[in-house]
């Protein structure tokens, strides 16, 4: 879970922001650095999911272990969802930014707005929102635990609440929202390894 967090926080700081139209769109996709940042995204939602696995074993033989096994099944198929997209970024944009440079032609650009948007938007959209009710579902488990402290939950599910909004923001509010992500992840990770 803390491993996660530190990979939600990297991932905004490493992607490059830009137009996304132009000559910088086309760098941007075609760069490394966003392979690695949309890379390090689908490792933490993998990391999520092993996260959820020990939340809920330390929450077994408790008064919510039964939210804490929804928390952990939802998550589980929210993110089953959410991992295509970003293999899509990760790739299908990649290469899309790298044949417009290779062309000289930006308006291949505009490939990128057609892989992202119809069905697979649908999809990634309704992971992320699966994600968002199983970290409302840890924050619940959490509170009525009696096992961990009350609030340590509600970093986390106020991160994945937020998730789908920031996308709208600029690099320095999506950095801050992984921020948001990173400390509720630490958190639980931190009280769960204090409670083992």
């Amino acid at each position: 879970m803390a491993l996660a967090g530190i990979l939600f926080l990297l991932y905004p700081t490493i992607r490059p922001f830009s137009d996304e139209i132009s000559y910088q769109g086309a760098a941007a996709f075609a760069s490394t650095s966003w392979v690695l940042a949309h890379t390090l995204a689908m490792g933490a939602f993998i990391l999520l999911l092993l996260g959820l696995l020990g939340l809920y074993q330390a929450l077994q033989q408790t008064r919510v272990e039964g939210t804490a096994f929804s928390a952990l099944v939802v998550g589980l198929v929210g993110v089953g969802l959410t991992l295509p997209f970003y293999g899509i970024e990760a790739f299908a944009v990649h290469e899309i930014g790298q044949v417009a440079l290779w062309e000289h032609n930006f308006t291949l650009i505009r490939l990128a707005e057609i892989v992202r948007t119809g069905t697979q938007l649908l999809v990634f959209l309704a992971g992320l929102l699966l994600v968002a009710i199983s970290a409302v579902l840890v924050a619940v488990a959490v509170w009525k635990s009696r096992v961990f402290p009350r609030w340590s939950g509600v970093p986390f599910a106020l991160g994945f609440a937020l998730y789908i909004p920031q996308f709208f923001g600029t690099q320095p509010i999506r950095v801050a929202h992984g921020s948001l992500v990173a400390a509720g992840c630490l958190w639980i990770a931190a009280v769960s390894w204090s409670r083992s």
